[in-house]
């Protein structure tokens, strides 16, 4: 509803993961890099790590849409982590074309390592692709640790690729899976857009979306804004400013303001802190506390031995 309003001829925010408006900074650059080239080079086993909305499933996609402009790449792509291993290999056999019902483990296995080997000789790529890998069961690892031995002398021929928050890397450190560690060729880390990247990522979508003045709608205040409520995150800084040109058309307002972004992240209870502050307990006077309890305590013992004989009283002493 906003989009004549503010000269725009698409929708510049949504949270899809759309590979026409990934914004390459430095560190998306250099991870969609070492993807390419671990499967174009045949490395193997490849990792891709970052928090929430850090982009991740976005450069996949970008990495997937160079995957299918070339002919000798076939490659499964698991989006769902919580499958029994059995499921899990039934589900790669079936992406690659292959028949996978009523067949066991070792069946699918035996499939799986016949196609792959196939296609190596005759210098075909066989690419296994998982997003939201941290979710993959130590059982499931360890399936995948057992298709990397799919290789010739000098080559893998199976191309892993997983990608997950950095909860995937926690358990590739586990002792469980050492093995499987030692076998990344490479490794990347998505990190949260600086105040720069957030002003320039702002910009880029309303320019892909077809405004040719940005700045005008996003300020320089209004990002800071944006990025000290989004801490950096791609996928919030979409939340954020779609509902800020919403708030701003709503008003007729040529410019979203400062205070639109403050409302937003009220409303979508985004704080600066990702836990609640502790409030600060007054200072106590430890000493004067410790008396307090101590004159108490004898006040009750006193009366507990009200009824008693003098001779068996026990007097109590308050330390000065």
């Amino acid at each position: 509803m906003y989009k004549a309003f503010y000269s725009l001829k698409r929708n510049p925010f949504e949270i899809t993961p759309d590979p026409s408006f990934l914004f390459p900074t430095r560190r998306h650059n250099e991870a969609l890099a070492a993807l390419y080239y671990g499967v174009r080079r045949n490395k193997g086993f490849v990792v891709l790590t970052g928090e929430v909305g850090t982009g991740k499933t976005l450069l996949l996609r970008c990495l997937l849409q160079l995957l299918n402009q070339s002919d000798d790449v076939k490659y499964a792509y698991v989006f769902n982590g919580r499958l029994t291993p059995l499921e899990f290999l039934q589900y790669i056999a079936g992406d690659l074309g292959l028949p996978s019902s009523g067949k066991n483990k070792s069946e699918l296995l035996l499939q799986l390592a016949g196609y792959v080997v196939s296609r190596g000789e005759k210098k075909l790529t066989t690419v296994l692709v998982v997003d939201e890998a941290h979710h993959l069961s130590t059982d499931i690892l360890e399936e995948i640790r057992l298709l990397t031995n799919l290789e010739t002398a000098d080559a893998k021929l199976l191309q892993i690729l997983l990608v997950g928050q950095p909860e995937l890397d926690d358990k590739l450190d586990s002792v469980d899976l050492r093995q499987l560690k030692q076998r990344i060729a490479l490794r990347s880390h998505l990190q949260p857009l600086d105040l720069i990247e957030t002003k320039g990522y702002i910009e880029r979508r309303l320019e892909l979306a077809g405004n040719p003045a940005p700045g005008r709608i996003f300020p320089a205040e209004t990002v800071a804004a944006v990025h000290l409520h989004s801490r950096g995150f791609p996928r919030l800084i979409n939340t954020i400013c779609e509902n800020a040109l919403v708030v701003a058309y709503a008003r007729q307002e040529a410019s979203v303001t400062p205070e639109m972004i403050d409302g937003i992240a009220i409303d979508f209870r985004l704080g600066v802190h990702t836990a609640p502050e502790l409030k600060r307990l007054p200072e106590v006077d430890v000493k004067k506390a410790a008396n307090t309890l101590l004159e108490l305590y004898a006040h009750l013992q006193s009366q507990k031995t009200h009824e008693e004989t003098p001779a068996n009283r026990v007097p109590i002493q308050v330390p000065e």
